[in-house]
């Protein structure tokens, strides 16, 4: 690999394309195969409002691939008015929701963010104002010629993304036709390298319109039958499509000190154009397509021979197709005399063409391949189109689900290639991820996961799709969990926590609104903090909050500093003595300051400030301290100074007592007094040891209930 040029990390992504609403679903899709098109009946053609008289050309076919919630979105999430919502391209739409998306995907909240953050963005015609907003005399009149022009022309496609979601870098909308995702990328793979941003979102996005229905067969051009048929003897043209994809994009050095989920490198990328030695502006080049190749393989510093897999164009036309593998086969077959030792297929076999969102679909589908180690099949392939000769060649057409051999190969590599109509042509050398760190155990004592959302229904979904995430998703410590939740989601007003200690249990709570606590940001909950008195304390307390949570034990190390004690040795011991030792109160009721003042102060790092606290004895001092009454030598002091004082004094006891003071005065014993009246119906009596345990004894022949307190 070149040493000399930085590998850009892929750190997230987000798609939605023919048959999936995300990476996940559309890799279940291509493993089995499936060929994501809808053919529709006459009628259904009818009722979308294809007329009578182009269904019955001979040449339409009744075929399209959909893609799904094209006519919803979440304006709100995005600031933006129902009405400015409808007069917008669903394009734009697509695309700021997959950048919000990838950027949710690679942990990464804009807003808290300290590097710039650019876009580069490329889409499609901007056919949606003039099929819809311009054909309503009434809406374009009311909304004005500005207004129309910012939802729906592409040249502001990426400063939308930049304006909506805060992002500071370059924001810089590429249009190439169906080479513009990749172009995108590659554009923002340099920017990166050359400093002008730190995280760069990449990717295209196409809506084809009229959304849903078929088309009219052009020769040599779009499939007569409906069916794309990459490098096959019965290809005879694509099949157009709708979708979008986004990828999130780093430096590999900030990406492993950031401790980002890489999920690929793009170690080389090159752009060119065919120029004029070409047959005809539509007509592709073979020396176009064979240079900007070996300058990808120049930049990424590696063999042809060490890439096991291509992504290729692959548009099931017979002309496109034999002139990108022969310009393929010359590039990657520079070095070796071998023949079929690469695997070439194209996703656009499953779900179409999707014009200028077709490269970075086939960038996500590498990386998912190269995640997984398999490489899914090109479907509809059968047999090689004689103009293609295969055989000759390094490559063969993967046409079933292929384990990533060999085995041991490591690391993996592939060559992602996307061409554009008029010849603008990109290639990209991806390299599998760096083997990641396996993940901390979970230290067993519970994560706080936090989740949030624009609306009630949003944040259920949320926490429905956490817990899938947590049961089905790779193994991920809570912790990483927990921590990507706090630092890389934007906080919205509608917000949910669980705490658990493993991703099961997580998965458990999230899912039973009677488990999980939730609560509305504009009218935050306020929060009491109830501080004990001596007899809560019990040997080893806090000692696992200080082993995972630095702030706890600063603080505790903090007030052992002014006591002139080693923490771990008076208060977080739990071994022999330890328990005789936190019996008497010149420790004890030091020691509980120490831990209730830590917890204070752990609650106030975690954001949470109390509306009021209320403490018993050394409670009601730290309460006192927290509050600002006490600086905390003093009230130390103070505390390890009663503490002796309450040692020094005659031994006693005390009974908690289910009955009223009044009640129980008259019963007592002499030697025994109310000591506390708690309400109506309980109090607590103390005295010298003997005549408290007479007292017990004599109020449980009565029937009424008591129990010791701890001292």
């Amino acid at each position: 690999m070149n040493e000399t040029v930085e590998p850009i990390a892929i750190v997230g992504l987000s798609l939605r394309v023919p048959g999936a609403a995300s990476a996940e679903e559309f890799w279940r899709n291509l493993v089995v195969g499936a060929e994501s098109l809808t053919r529709f009946t006459r009628a259904e053609l009818l009722a979308r409002g294809v007329p009578a008289e182009q269904l019955d050309d001979p040449a339409y076919v009744p075929v399209a691939a959909v893609l799904d919630g094209v006519d919803r979105f979440d304006a709100e999430l995005f600031g933006l008015s129902p009405r400015d919502a409808e007069l917008t391209d669903p394009q734009q739409r697509l695309f700021l929701e997959h950048a919000h998306a990838a950027l949710t995907d690679a942990g990464c909240d804009p807003a808290r963010y300290d590097g710039e953050i650019g876009v580069y963005a490329g889409g499609n015609a901007d056919l949606y104002q003039w099929l819809n907003v311009r054909r309503n005399p009434s809406a374009l009149a009311d909304a004005g010629e500005l207004r129309v022009s910012l939802g729906n022309k592409p040249d502001y496609l990426a400063s939308t993304v930049a304006f909506r979601l805060g992002l500071r870098g370059p924001a810089m909308t590429v249009q190439t036709a169906c080479s513009s995702s990749l172009v995108a990328v590659h554009l923002a793979a340099e920017a990166l390298r050359s400093g002008e941003c730190d995280t760069a979102l990449a990717g295209g996005v196409c809506v084809e319109l009229p959304h849903g229905v078929g088309y009219v067969a052009d020769e040599g051009y779009t499939s007569a039958d409906g069916h794309c048929r990459p490098f096959d003897a019965d290809a005879d043209g694509t099949v157009y499509g709708s979708g979008v994809g986004v990828v999130v994009l780093k430096r590999l050095s900030d990406a492993l000190a950031d401790g980002d989920d890489i999920r690929a490198l793009v170690i080389g990328n090159a752009v060119n154009n065919d120029g004029s030695a070409k047959a005809s502006f539509t007509a592709p080049s073979v020396t176009g397509q064979v240079e900007v190749v070996t300058q990808a393989l120049a930049v990424a510093g590696v063999a042809p021979r060490s890439v096991g897999y291509v992504e290729a164009h692959g548009t099931g036309t017979v002309l496109g197709d034999s002139i990108e593998l022969a310009a393929l086969s010359t590039a990657y077959g520079r070095r070796t005399a071998e023949r079929g030792w690469c695997g070439v297929g194209s996703t656009k076999a499953n779900i179409g063409h999707l014009s200028a969102a077709g490269g970075v679909i086939g960038l996500i589908k590498t990386v998912l391949s190269m995640r997984h180690r398999l490489i899914p099949p090109t479907v509809n392939h059968d047999r090689p189109h004689p103009d293609i000769d295969i055989e000759a060649s390094p490559f063969y057409v993967v046409s079933t689900l292929t384990k990533w051999e060999p085995e041991d190969q490591r690391p993996l590599r592939a060559g992602v290639s996307s061409l554009g109509l008029g010849g603008t042509n990109a290639h990209l050398v991806l390299q599998e991820a760096p083997p990641r760190v396996p993940p901390e155990p979970d230290h067993g004592g519970g994560e706080l996961l936090q989740v949030s959302a624009a609306t009630p229904d949003a944040l259920a979904a949320a926490c429905a799709r956490l817990a899938e995430r947590l049961t089905g998703g790779p193994d991920v410590g809570l912790r990483d969990v927990a921590y990507t939740l706090r630092e890389g989601r934007p906080a919205y007003r509608h917000r949910a926590a669980v705490v658990a200690v493993d991703r099961a249990r997580a998965a458990a709570a999230l899912t039973d609104p009677k488990r999980r606590a939730a609560g509305d940001a504009a009218t935050p909950p306020r929060v009491g903090l109830l501080l004990p008195g001596q007899g809560a304390q019990h040997p080893g307390m806090g000692a696992h909050l200080a082993a995972t949570e630095p702030v706890f034990a600063a603080a505790v190390d903090e007030c052992a500093a002014i006591l002139g004690w080693d923490a771990g040795e008076m208060i977080f011991d739990a071994g022999p003595g330890a328990d005789e030792r936190l019996a008497g109160p010149a420790v004890a009721q030091p020691a509980l300051f120490a831990v209730e003042y830590a917890l204070a102060a752990l609650w106030r790092h975690w954001g949470v400030t109390p509306a009021a606290m209320i403490g018993h004895s050394v409670g009601e001092l730290v309460a006192a301290t927290v509050a600002g009454v006490f600086d905390l030598p003093d009230a130390l002091r103070l505390a390890a100074a009663r503490g002796r004082l309450v040692q020094a004094a005659p031994e006693g006891r005390m009974l908690a007592v289910q009955r009223g003071a009044d009640e129980i005065a008259p019963l007592l014993p002499d030697g025994v007094a109310v000591a506390i009246s708690n309400g109506p119906h309980t109090c607590v009596v103390g005295g010298a040891p003997e005549p408290v345990a007479a007292a017990e004894v004599l109020l449980r022949e009565r029937g009424i209930g008591c129990t010791p307190l701890r001292s």
